[in-house]
């Protein structure tokens, strides 16, 4: 988003004003990169309305944020409370686990990685953070001071290759699925799988109450940094930082009451009045009493034609290319469900202040972001539709989901999470650049099941070819194909309304060629010799004199089974719900087995 362009500017030293409302900088010498250069300049449009924003938000100043005593008890931030309490009522899981293995080959310093780490722990608190209840029951955070650091080492080399990759694979699902316990842990585990004397793994888990993205984006460059620097026999490089996290809890406790809160709460209570329960998409599976996490990824791709093609509409209208992303998205979940009331949710980087840059903790927000398709709208007025409620919704990215949730007080279940179930995320957070003397380094990918935070989630990514789509699901509600015939509409949806952006986003084509043939031509490919001097209700009459037990079905097609005509009729009722067919109209769809 354009708030991290800005922020990430700050952490180099470059400052973004506007000047006579043109977009200026001061930079120190060298700080400003070809490559951050041509990255503002792509969006400079956006990033002047984010500065004029900033400008207006005189009832929003923020109070100094400046370290506190360790002498007092130091509170959790409304986030790490929210994760406190869910470890509290599930008794410990490992759904908040930040996993990452990496594969190193070449000369490892066993040493310079163990002091890197080791110094990453001394540096920040939040990974030397434990939680306990306070004398009144409501949790506190302690730091814990560290002498040493020792990262977990474990041989391998001995095992045959067959041996060597199922212990590797055991390795890696194992430690991202060891729970923390938040009592008395580390925020942070480390641990080397020596595979030979030139090859290894690494593997760091980070607990979300201590981290988020951008935390993970730092720890990368720290640790580039500092192992570079022990292999080489040199000092820590990195500077010494002003804050910690726990400084930035207690001003988000102190600052974040009052008349400021209540004017951010007004805002959102407005905004998510009456707000719906649950989407209305239709599942595979009926939803299971208590929510489960278990997940599965699919991945499709947005060629680079049709990113450009959205960029430069974006750009036209002074939107950034998440708006444009958010607007398609709602309408393929109108789309899909027949609603007209579209509820998601987004991440926030949540780092507005220049101190809390460098500093690895638990920032995220989440955002709740609703659009309103009642009208019909045009894409072109949908997409203004989405850049003005996006950038009221960041005007007040401050107050904590936590205190939304509190203050509307939803319906509270077990089988949902509550005010969304569907998110959204640009993922543009700058890659940390991991660069090791004497190393090679490969992503290592985590296998077994994985895990779903919400029913469905949509994590797009821009690469040099074009756009990634993650979709991140609930196998207890979607099956596979489900979710690749979306993600197939969703590209058909996004050509569509960017050749056709004035018309009514309900009018625009949806399903694949290849859907479109099956259904129009396979299916209704059902030419059969009958008797045509007879009517069709004789011919009718005639069957079920001939078997007058059997149920008469949709369509009689003997090689296909009872599983089989389900599924085609599911996808069909699919199919014409994303046309705009009301489900009371979807009559004969059902198939019953024949007796």
């Amino acid at each position: 988003m354009v708030s991290n362009i800005i922020l990430k500017a700050a952490t180099k030293g470059i400052h973004l004003y506007l000047k006579d409302g043109n977009l200026a900088y001061k930079a120190p010498e060298g700080a400003l990169t070809k490559e951050f250069k041509e990255l503002i300049v792509e969006n400079k449009t956006q990033i002047i309305a984010s500065l004029k924003l900033q400008e207006l938000e005189t009832s929003f100043e923020y109070a100094q944020l400046k370290p506190v005593s360790r002498n007092e008890s130091l509170p959790l931030s409304f986030a790490q409370q929210r994760l406190w309490l869910l470890d509290q009522i599930d008794g410990g899981s490992a759904h908040y686990n930040m996993p990452a293995a990496l594969k190193l080959t070449g000369t490892l310093n066993e040493d310079a990685l163990q002091q890197a780490i080791t110094t990453i722990l001394l540096r920040h608190e939040s990974l030397r953070t434990y939680f306990v209840a306070g004398d009144d029951g409501e949790p506190i955070q302690l730091i814990r001071e560290l002498d040493s650091f020792e990262v977990a080492l474990t041989d391998l080399s001995a095992l045959s290759q067959q041996a060597l990759q199922t212990r590797i694979a055991e390795a890696v699902s194992t430690e991202a699925g060891k729970r923390f316990d938040l009592t008395r842990d580390l925020m942070l585990r480390a641990q080397l799988l020596k595979i030979s004397a030139k090859e290894h793994i690494l593997l760091v888990t980070m607990h979300h109450i201590a981290s988020d993205g951008w935390s993970q984006e730092i720890l990368v460059n720290e640790f580039s940094r500092l192992y570079t620097a022990y292999a080489q026999g040199q000092d820590n490089p990195l500077p010494p930082l002003a804050i910690q996290y726990g400084d930035y809890a207690h001003w988000q406790r102190n600052y974040l009451q009052g008349a400021v809160l209540n004017e951010q709460l007004a805002y959102w209570k407005k905004q998510l009045a009456d707000l719906p329960v649950l989407h209305s998409l239709p599942l595979d599976h009926p939803r299971p009493a208590v929510q489960s996490f278990a997940g599965n990824l699919y991945v499709s791709r947005i060629e680079q034609a049709t990113h450009q093609r959205l960029m430069a509409m974006c750009q036209e209208r002074g939107a950034t290319l998440f708006m444009g992303l958010h607007a398609v998205f709602s309408v393929l979940l109108a789309r899909y469900s027949n609603e007209q009331d579209i509820v998601v949710g987004t991440p926030v980087a949540n780092r507005e202040q220049v101190e809390v840059a460098g500093l690895i903790g638990f920032f995220v927000n989440t955002l709740v972001l609703r659009s309103n398709l009642s009208d019909n709208p045009s894409f072109h007025a949908l997409l203004e539709q989405s850049k003005n409620m996006l950038l009221d919704a960041y005007a007040h990215q401050q107050v904590p989901f936590e205190q939304i949730v509190e203050r509307l007080q939803p319906e509270r279940s077990l089988s949902h999470s509550p005010l969304f179930q569907v998110m959204i995320a640009l993922q543009n957070n700058e890659t940390g650049h991991l660069s090791l003397p004497g190393l090679e380094l490969s992503e290592v990918q985590k296998q077994g099941p994985g895990i779903a935070q919400f029913d469905l989630t949509l994590n797009i990514s821009e690469a040099a070819d074009g756009l990634i789509l993650a979709w991140e699901y609930n196998t207890d509600l979607f099956e596979a194909q489900t979710i690749e015939r979306m993600a197939g509409h969703f590209e058909v949806l996004l050509s569509s309304l960017l050749t056709s952006p004035e018309l009514d986003v309900y009018a625009h084509e949806l399903v694949t060629p290849q859907e479109r043939e099956q259904l129009l031509d396979t299916w209704n490919d059902t030419a059969a010799k009958y008797r045509s001097e007879l009517c069709l209700h004789e011919l009718f009459e005639r069957q079920v004199d001939t078997h007058p037990k059997k149920t008469a079905l949709i369509c009689e097609e003997t090689s296909l089974s009872y599983e089989t005509l389900n599924r085609r009729a599911n996808q069909l009722a699919h199919y014409l719900k994303a046309q705009g067919v009301k489900p009371d109209t979807l009559v004969g769809l059902s198939v019953e087995r024949s007796v």
